[in-house]
Order: structure tokens, then sequence, then C-alpha cells
């Protein structure tokens, strides 16, 4: 069999592969969505969860999931930008430096159940955080930070050195050159990174179940003064996110309608996942091309 022959048929392979992935992936989303959306409703997505009875919605358990997803964003996306910029542009080839990228490669598969154990532990018991917003998103940041970090060093790394060494020539010092030059070439990867972890954040369960607590506590809407229990930004009061309250509801079975409200929940999980990607993608897209002029 000649090569040509070979390569077609290895085409053929890779393909049939990628197709049946992609129907597996499009199945779940499909079943997901014709299950779910059904129950979903207005009034589903702004009315208050009711215990022991049926007719309650999602509204608090999805603010929070924004909530905690942007907090925890906001902490790790700045330490992980740091240490990715470090290991790929200013860390020394040494043994220590190959220490901390096995470290980061070890804690990147850790299960998330761990993750929770140890943000428990450490957040909740003996930094006196108590089940919490702030314990959660610390502890989901240590979930995400090294992949994160390995994603950014990575993007930072398939930036060309002849783009480095035309920001040198013209005048630019190291940093500016970092900052001016290899970032905006990297920020399609690394905004990937970012999404795909934002990605986990959202829908993370395991984690948070140890941290930021079952329980979602009334919240006044009105009130806006984050020092205010029942305030929504309030980040010491403890907080159930949507992923956490598919898994209550399915455990618990405390609602006579548990499995409209977890199939709806569920859809909109998916969902809101979708959207953030998209409009991820969408300002990180207009951002490059302001950066690059492209």
């Amino acid at each position: 069999m000649n090569a040509k022959k070979w390569d077609k048929i290895s085409t053929l392979t890779l393909y049939t592969i990628a197709g049946i992935i992609v129907m597996i992936l499009a199945t779940l989303l499909i079943y997901i969505l014709v299950q779910g959306l059904p129950h979903v409703s207005w009034h589903f997505l702004t009315t208050p969860a009711k215990a022991f009875q049926s007719g309650g919605g999602i509204s608090i358990q999805l603010f929070n999931s924004f909530y905690l997803l942007i907090l925890s964003m906001l902490i790790s996306v700045p330490l992980a930008l740091g240490a990715g910029i470090w290991l790929s542009e200013y860390a020394p080839n040494n043994w220590l430096t190959s220490v901390i990228r096995t470290a980061i490669e070890i804690l990147s598969s850790l299960p998330s159940i761990v993750v929770g154990l140890f943000g428990f532990l450490v957040f909740v018991v003996q930094c006196h955080l108590g089940f919490s917003i702030l314990s959660g998103a610390l502890a989901l940041t240590i979930f995400n930070l090294p992949l994160l970090t390995r994603n950014i060093e990575d993007a930072l790394r398939s930036v060309d050195a002849a783009q480095r060494e035309a920001g040198l020539a013209l005048g630019l010092s190291r940093w500016e050159t970092v900052v001016h030059v290899v970032i905006p070439a990297a920020l399609p990867g690394i905004l990937t990174g970012i999404i795909l972890c934002a990605g986990r954040v959202f829908g993370e369960a395991a984690a948070l179940i140890f941290t930021a607590g079952q329980s979602a506590p009334p919240l006044d809407f009105t009130n806006w003064n984050p020092f205010k229990i029942t305030s929504p930004l309030n980040p010491m009061r403890p907080a159930e996110t949507l992923a956490v309250h598919i898994w209550k509801i399915n455990a618990e079975g405390i609602m006579p309608d548990a499995e409209a409200v977890s199939a709806g929940s569920s859809a909109v999980l998916v969902l809101a996942v979708l959207i953030f990607n998209i409009i991820a993608r969408w300002v990180g897209n207009h951002i490059y091309r302001k950066m690059t002029a492209k």
C-alpha cells in the first residue's frame, strides 16, 4: 500500500474519531437541554429555592455561582499570569525551576475533593473564615492556579523567539517586550486557558461543599453593603452555588419537584457556561485586535 492510501486512511480515521467525540458531546448537550429547558422560566430564574415545597427557583444559587466565579478569577488570574510570565521569560533553567514545574504538574491533577478538604482545614478552620464565599474562592484558586499557570506558560512559550528579538532590537526593555509584544501575541492561548478554568469554577461542586457551604441564606438585593450578612456582596456569608444545589437536591430529595428542579438547574448551568465562553471569546478577540492592530 502506497503512501497516498495510508494518508487517506489516516485522515479518515482522524475525522472519524473527531466526529465520534463531537457526536458524544452533542448528544449529552442536547439531552441535558431537552430534559431541562421545559422547566426553565423567568419565575424559575428569579425565585429563591424552597425546601420541602414545590415551585422554587434558583435565583440565589445562580447569583452565588457568578459571584464566586468572578471573585475566584480576580484572585487566580493575576497570580497565574505572574507565575506564567516568570516561568516562561525569567526563570533560570536549573533544578529549582524543574521542581516548581513538577509541583505544578502534580497539583493540577489533584482531585477537587482533596482541594476541598484542604480548603476546609486551612481556610474554614485555621483561618477562621468559616463557610463563606471567600473560603470557596480561595479553595478554587488553589484548584485552578496550577492548570492556569501551565496554560499561560505554554501560551507565552508558543510565541516565536523572533518577536522577542524584534522587540529588543527596537530598544524595548525585556519587561516592555513581554508586555507589548509577547502577551498580545499569546493572548488567544491565555484567554483559552482562562475560559477553561472559569468553566471548571462555575461547574465545581466537591471543593465548594466543604468551603462555601451547602446553604443559601435569604438575600436582600436592595442592600449592597458588603458588611451586612443579607447583602449579596458579602464575601463572608455561606453560599450554595448552582452545582452544589444540583448535588444537594439529588442527594437529599428535600423537594417534591426535585427532578424538575435538577433538570432545569442543569440546563441553566450548561447554558451559562456556553454563554460565558462565547462572551469571553468575543471580548478576548476584541482586545487582541486592539492590542495587535489586526
